[in-house]
């Protein structure tokens, strides 16, 4: 982050274009400018790492409690008995 910091300040207080600041850290201008843009919506929180694993999004199938397998068992059996007596087996 203090890399990231660097480049902003670069850019905001001394001054420096976006190519500037780029050329002079090794980066491209539109990484500059992201992070410019990111320090200037959500300060310095807007420059911490954003990837890896989102907590809590909601995304995916819900989960729920894994069916004991003798109660599984025992209710096929039994959807199956009924489906023996609805066919008159």
């Amino acid at each position: 982050m203090e890399f990231k910091k660097k480049a902003v300040d670069l850019y905001l207080k001394e001054g420096m274009s976006y190519k500037t600041v780029a050329k002079e850290l090794g980066i491209h201008h539109s990484v500059v400018s992201r992070w410019v843009k990111h320090f200037e919506a959500e300060g310095i929180k807007g420059l911490e790492e954003k990837r890896g694993k989102a907590k809590g999004t909601g995304l995916g199938r819900p989960r729920t409690k894994p069916e004991d397998s003798e109660a599984k068992i025992r209710r096929l059996e039994a959807e199956n008995e009924m489906l023996k007596k609805l066919l008159g087996m």
